[in-house]
């Protein structure tokens, strides 16, 4: 990566990712001015704003248009060197062929044990470890979503007081349960998804479920084991009236508020952590900077011992091709393309493809589309093997580097992330989100220091110092890594939870709706 960067922030910037890229995007806040010349003698023909490309060189129609040392599309007309390269100015190129791909050529050497370092968590029967101390209530079917909101306030505000060692209480709603094919093939990634959520370590084993009582999907399927006494049905004829109902939803929690208030923190070895990956409202910085960073955070993970993954089918469909190369053996890079396959045929079902993934706000960050995205997504995997990989809603089996299978969208993608385990989740965005979930700490990461400037008390960690120079890809990615640790341990509270503003749950249901 060439960056020409200065200690003055005035003077004109651009970053060149590979010697053999023949664009480079705009590092300076707000774009620079047509006649803008860099200290490589380059002048800029046009207005360039902040993290859209300017061509290096003359450019032919037809002609192939790279970045990452990737072709990212052809050019759709004749390009001169200093034109601003918009997304009108590129035809996007075809998907890597699946049944084409290397598998497992590239497999990365295991890099040294990281030793000696660990969080304090809360420790749970099965051996596994949580970052909070939550009591999740999970619902059956939508009907009784709004009981258990009112249940909810009420136990929030008389109960939770007399619990200081539990962090919150949070309701799993979703909008399934009946009406739907219940045993349709495609069913079980709902259920299962449900399912293992009600695993997650951060429920320390005490998830209770509110039903209705004449649901397709009953609530015991969602429990381990012997579920009766973690259950309340409000169609249960031994209660007289809506009083009654939420009075004995307000028992249950009581009890279960008890036994989470007896756990404690304790050290864990950062084995025990099971982290997930996300990006939204990514723009062109976010290949540089944050996901990279992340990326070298995610190695060290790996180092230590713990369970990473990183998600989004759309968002590494046309880096796949990377990506199979690392697959730590052919059944796992097989698996990785019946993943990428069973998307494709998903979305061209809904007559769509992978290009109705980029975003209005990717586009104006300087992302044409969904190639150049997605080269941008992968690098938050670092570059470690890809030990396995899990369909929709699976739980994590391995530790090192997952892939978990999940459709692009922030809020579904999370959910699934939580059904697989994870326990702490890094979200780089580029555009900005105040995006957060209840269940699990979310580190929110800025491509751009001027975000994380104008949103200093949105965003947790500050990765654009890489685009300026002031800070190496390693430094940055070494600060990441200990950030995680100190949120894992409580030591340090993200601020989507210092403001308590988190995203409801959303199933990915793919089964028909009767």
């Amino acid at each position: 990566m060439t960056v020409h960067a200065t200690a003055q922030a005035y003077e004109p910037r651009y970053i060149r990712l590979d010697a053999n890229d023949n664009v480079a995007i705009v590092v300076n806040d707000f774009g620079l001015p047509a006649q803008t010349r860099f200290a490589c003698g380059l002048e800029l023909r046009n207005f360039v704003p902040q993290g859209h490309k300017v061509a290096l060189a003359d450019i032919p129609e037809g002609a192939p248009i790279r970045r990452y040392n990737e072709v990212i599309g052809t050019a759709a007309q004749p390009i001169q060197a200093g034109e601003w390269v918009d997304e009108a100015r590129i035809r996007m190129p075809t998907p890597p062929e699946l049944d084409k791909l290397e598998l497992a050529t590239a497999v990365p050497a295991a890099q040294a044990p990281l030793e000696g370092y660990t969080f304090e968590g809360f420790r749970n029967p099965d051996g596994s470890a949580g970052t909070k101390n939550v009591l999740a209530i999970s619902t059956s079917v939508q009907c009784v979503a709004g009981t258990l909101q009112f249940a909810l306030k009420r136990i929030k505000t008389e109960l939770l007081p007399k619990y200081p060692n539990v962090d919150d209480v949070v309701a799993l709603t979703h909008n399934y349960g009946c009406g739907v094919a219940i045993t349709a093939p495609l069913a079980i990634v709902p259920i299962r998804t449900l399912q293992n959520i009600a695993r997650n370590p951060n429920f320390g084993g005490e998830v209770m479920v509110v039903g209705l009582g004449c649901e397709k999907l009953v609530p015991e399927r969602l429990l381990p084991g012997e579920a009766g006494d973690s259950v309340v049905r409000m169609q249960d004829e031994a209660f007289d009236g809506f009083g009654a109902i939420v009075d004995a939803i307000m028992k249950m929690a009581d009890e279960r508020l008890a036994v989470l208030n007896r756990r404690r923190r304790e050290t864990c070895p950062a084995s025990d952590l099971v982290v997930g990956l996300q990006c939204g409202g990514s723009d062109a910085f976010s290949g540089v900077t944050a996901n990279p960073a992340l990326g070298f955070a995610a190695d060290l993970l790996v180092r230590a011992g713990a369970s990473v993954m990183f998600s989004e089918v759309t968002e590494v469909r046309d880096a796949i091709h990377l990506l199979t190369r690392r697959a730590i053996n052919e059944d796992v890079g097989r698996a990785l393309i019946r993943e990428m396959d069973w998307y494709d045929d998903y979305l061209a079902k809904g007559d769509a493809d992978r290009s109705a993934n980029t975003t209005p706000g990717n586009k104006k960050g300087g992302l044409a589309n969904i190639v150049e995205k997605s080269l941008g997504s992968i690098v938050k995997s670092g570059s470690s093997p890809i030990v396995d990989v899990l369909s929709p809603g699976e739980r994590v089996r391995r530790k090192g580097m997952t892939f978990a299978a999940t459709p692009a969208s922030d809020f579904i993608c999370g959910t699934l992330q939580l059904a697989s385990g994870m326990t702490l989740q890094v979200f780089t965005t580029g555009r900005g989100t105040p995006y957060g979930l209840a269940a699990a700490p979310v580190i929110k990461v800025s491509t751009r220091t001027e975000l994380a400037r104008r949103w200093k008390d949105l965003i947790d960690f500050d990765a654009g110092r890489i685009a300026t120079g002031e800070a190496t890809i390693e430094e940055t990615g070494w600060d990441l890594f200990r950030l995680i640790l100190d949120v894992a341990s409580g030591r340090t509270k993200v601020w989507s939870d210092r403001w308590g503003i988190h995203n409801d749950l959303t199933l990915f249901t793919p089964g028909p709706v009767t």
